[in-house]
């Protein structure tokens, strides 16, 4: 594959991300032609809780203040389960989910409790992992009147019980993962059948501020680290759809200038009939404060 091709994934985590965020991408993506796979955020923001990672998480603080995530997410998100109270997403704001459904992108499932399973996982039981899928299963199938075809894990954090609650879904695919190409993962010595699409490339939290990247700029990072193939692109709602919108207009303007497509996920799993198995852990990755689920070699 020579052609550059770039799958956009959206990850949409918050109130605010949903309300403001996902309708402003939508507009820039249509003025390009541009699709792109929406992962939806179902259950409470509960984002204040997300800064006891202030103390349990070396760099947490640092990465925040070089992202500019204060200004991405408001004060208001900061507090949502702590001194104020924590909005449900996805029934507070139904017709968000149906306009990206009913628009020609692709809609799928980030989670149920953003910070919850982020943080938690590891501790998870298989029963408390499949309850938290299911419930924002329940939540998706009630909203847009089908299943979810796709998951995509906050913080790319997996655990081999929520790999296997992916398997007994009968998703097509999920994208839990940072990697270099569409695999099936191989976990704590145990094969599993759903596809993993990986996401290729940094996102913009973990490349602005360092390396004399910034929001002027960042968009000529992507189009000259674009690889031959597929490259996967995990944004934010709450980034390139508001703190950083202008900078993702530049990328998907130069994208369209340089006649390279934006493709839904869906599309990437169509051509991926004959994808490797690979092995799956927990690693850190530069820029990035705490493990997310690396893909690693082949496994024949």
């Amino acid at each position: 594959m020579g052609e550059k091709m770039i799958a956009l994934k959206v990850d949409v985590d918050t109130f605010v991300g949903t309300r403001d965020g996902v309708p402003a991408l939508l507009e820039d993506l249509e003025r390009t032609g541009a699709r792109a796979t929406f992962y939806f955020s179902m259950g409470p923001d509960n984002s204040g809780k997300a800064l006891r990672r202030i103390f349990t998480r070396k760099g947490f603080l640092k990465k925040q203040l070089r992202s500019g995530a204060p200004s991405a997410y408001g004060i208001k998100t900061m507090l949502y389960g702590t001194l104020l109270p924590a909005p449900m997403i996805a029934n507070s704001l139904p017709d968000v989910l149906r306009t990206v459904d009913e628009g020609g992108h692709e809609v799928g499932i980030h989670c149920w409790d953003h910070v919850k399973w982020h943080d938690y996982l590891h501790r998870f039981s298989k029963e408390q992992t499949a309850m938290e899928l299911g419930r924002a299963g329940a939540c998706f199938a009630e909203i847009l009147g089908h299943k979810a075809t796709t998951t995509a894990a906050p913080g790319w954090t997996v655990s081999p019980n929520s790999l296997a609650i992916q398997d007994a879904m009968g998703l097509s695919y999920c994208s839990d993962s940072r990697g270099r190409h569409p695999f099936y993962p191989v976990m704590a010595g145990r094969r599993f059948k759903t596809l993993q699409i990986p996401t290729t490339l940094p996102t913009a939290d973990e490349i602005l501020g360092q390396n004399g990247i910034n929001p002027g700029n960042i968009h000529q990072y992507y189009l000259h680290n674009l690889n031959d193939g597929l490259n996967v692109l995990t944004i934010h709602a709450e980034l390139e759809g508001r703190a950083i919108r202008s900078s993702f207009v530049r990328l998907l303007e130069g994208l369209a200038d340089a006649g390279i497509v934006c493709v839904t996920m869906a599309e990437v799993a169509r051509r991926s009939v004959n994808a490797p198995a690979c092995l799956l852990d927990m690693g850190e990755i530069p820029g990035r404060a705490g493990n997310v689920a690396i893909q690693g070699e082949v496994v024949t």
